[in-house]
């Protein structure tokens, strides 16, 4: 199991084709010390509003099968409290992040788990390089493994039947390789997805607009519809073992004590991503592709999902990966499928933070033409959208594009202000202050005002 490294969210990037060289900035701050890191302190996870026969369904096809589509023949998870501990060299970010995570397993999922220095601990997360990443597995961001707890017993076993999901009968010892040389955010982002799997279900699916269990990277932090899966994973009623027919059969039962608000609600029943959707995107987004072919399979990828004749967040998403992808060889056709995706996405429920990825594309264009009251109207109801999502990259280039409109619209003082706020939120999505200074610099090369400074 692993987090790919798919470069769609990547925020804004080669976005309205940008000089490369370093032009002089009007945020004074960027050439002084930056402000001081922030972080989200408070979770705000929305409960997930869908019908309980619609989560039941999603919950088997997590937990019974692989991201390669293999069937898994029983559930496994652990038995009795679990413990965790870091080791390697973790960055100073990783513990509070996990402290966070924690508290919000025991409390929302109900699980019994405990940060330990014990050598034994079931879960070791392990903080290495990326590079030391890369060599296990190479289009990985971090991934989990089980029955081993360090990246050299990994590269030992790896082709072993030790570390083969589908022989397990039950975990107890798994380990979780995360980059120590990441952003904040980046290594947050592993830790929530990592260890989501490591403890419950090990399947993405691509039809989930509001969860981690997805290959689309969309969401940064588990989510209320994840902690319900794995408050329902860790239910008395489920054990070791179970087929899936047997865990069908509880489902129910469960589901209705632990989200009495998802009975009576209709269930939607979204069709399945088919493989060659899923194939489609992997080769637009992923390594190891030529720039042609990648948005040839973007574009398959979108006829797809109008084959499919699908109305969710898939359709937006098929547009969006096209739009990304035509940005440095087709400017207008790629502004024309961002728009198209914001209107899926519109339509779509609990689509909202696909359209705040969009809207940083869409304001993008608006702020390069000088209109900077028209990318306020977009860019300001993302705002909280990407607060609570707890996606400090996405709310740090909101902001800046935020900065960049307030000015075109003459309020400078404003600018300033929003342009300041948000540099404590790029140090946690973006990492180094090169990293912080180059987004600054990105985003206000959009502005026509630029050439005057």
């Amino acid at each position: 199991m692993k987090r790919f490294a798919l470069p769609l969210c990547l925020l804004l990037g080669a976005c309205m084709s940008a000089p490369q060289s370093e032009p002089p900035t009007r945020a004074a701050v960027a050439d002084t010390t930056l402000p001081p890191m922030k972080i989200f302190a408070s979770p705000q996870p929305a409960p997930p509003l869908r019908s309980n026969r619609d989560i039941a369904r999603d919950f088997l096809d997590l937990s019974f099968k692989m991201e390669s589509g293999r069937t898994l023949p029983i559930l496994t998870r652990f038995e009795g409290p679990i413990t965790v501990r870091v080791t390697g060299r973790p960055p100073a970010s990783l513990q509070p992040d996990l402290t966070r995570l924690i508290y919000r397993l025991r409390n929302e999922a109900r699980i019994d788990i405990n940060v330990s220095n014990a050598k034994d601990a079931n879960i070791t997360i392990e903080a290495i390089s990326r590079q030391q990443i890369k060599r296990s597995l190479p289009h990985a961001a971090c991934f989990v493994a089980p029955n081993v707890s360090t990246i050299t017993q990994y590269r030992s076993a790896r082709n072993s039947t030790k570390t083969n999901w589908s022989l397990l009968q039950g975990r107890s010892k798994l380990a979780i390789f995360l980059p120590n040389d990441a952003s904040p955010q980046e290594v947050r982002d592993c830790l929530h997805e990592e260890l989501a799997q490591a403890l419950g279900p090990l399947n993405d699916l691509y039809r989930l607009s509001d969860s981690v269990f997805n290959d689309d990277n969309v969401h940064a932090v588990l989510t209320g519809f994840d902690m319900l899966v794995l408050r329902a994973y860790y239910d008395p009623s489920l054990a070791n073992g179970m087929t899936r027919e047997q865990v069908a059969a509880r489902l129910p039962t469960i589901l209705a004590r632990i989200n009495p608000r998802g009975q009576g609600r209709s269930p939607v029943y979204l069709k399945e991503t088919p493989r060659d959707w899923i194939n489609a995107i992997q080769r637009a987004l992923g390594p190891g592709t030529g720039a042609a072919e990648r948005r040839a399979a973007a574009q398959h990828a979108l006829n797809i999902a109008r084959r499919e004749g699908w109305s969710d967040h898939r359709l937006g998403f098929s547009h969006y990966a096209l739009a990304r992808l035509l940005q440095s060889v087709d400017a207008d056709r790629a502004h024309t499928h961002f728009l198209y995706a914001d209107q899926a996405l519109r339509r779509a429920p609990h689509a909202e933070l696909h359209r705040a990825f969009v809207a940083t594309q869409l304001s993008a264009y608006k702020i390069s033409a000088g209109r900077g009251n028209e990318a306020l109207s977009i860019i300001t109801p993302q705002l909280d959208v990407a607060a609570r999502s707890e996606n400090a990259a996405l709310l740090s280039t909101l902001m800046l594009l935020q900065a960049e409109s307030l000015e075109l619209s003459n309020r400078a003082q404003e600018a300033e202000t929003v342009r300041l706020d948000s540099l404590g939120w790029a140090r946690y999505g973006f990492g180094p202050d090169w990293a912080v200074r180059a987004k600054l610099r990105e985003i206000a090369a959009l502005s026509p005002l630029k050439g005057r400074y």
